[in-house]
């Protein structure tokens, strides 16, 4: 997928539109996921050969980070500060995941094959985000 349809999209007639929507789709698949390591991290752990206690806190992490990403969402124009933040984040989030396989974990084969698509989902919002926010500076 290229950077150009998603410019594209990113750039409708209202970029913080476009900023808002990133960021509460980020939110609401973090959260979710974050809910789903808390609720279900002994039976996750053992399907992703990672420890029912990191999976706890990362949850516990997820749904806090999820819901301060909601709150720059609900906002009509999401502060810029906070939304590099909420990018380098990202960012930061989707290569740990990726280090993570190679220095620290011993992942089951649906481990290797959640940690990957979980990360690139993350970097993914991250590039989506970066474009609106540009976007929406550009416009202004």
């Amino acid at each position: 997928m290229s950077a150009t349809p998603l410019a594209g999209f990113a750039r409708n007639g209202v970029p913080q539109t476009a900023l808002r929507r990133f960021l509460a789709l980020d939110s609401a698949v973090t959260t979710a996921n974050g809910l789903a390591y808390v609720a279900f991290s002994a039976p996750l752990g053992r399907l992703l050969g990672v420890g029912q206690g990191l999976l706890l806190g990362l949850g516990i992490l997820l749904v806090a980070y999820g819901g301060g990403v909601g709150w720059l969402a609900s906002r009509r124009q999401p502060p810029v500060l906070p939304v590099k933040l909420v990018i380098e984040t990202n960012y930061a989030w989707a290569v740990l995941s990726l280090a993570s396989m190679a220095l620290w974990f011993d992942p089951t084969t649906a481990g290797q094959l959640w940690i990957p698509v979980q990360a690139a989902t993350v970097a993914g919002f991250a590039v989506l985000q970066q474009v609106a926010l540009r976007s929406g500076s550009a416009a202004q």
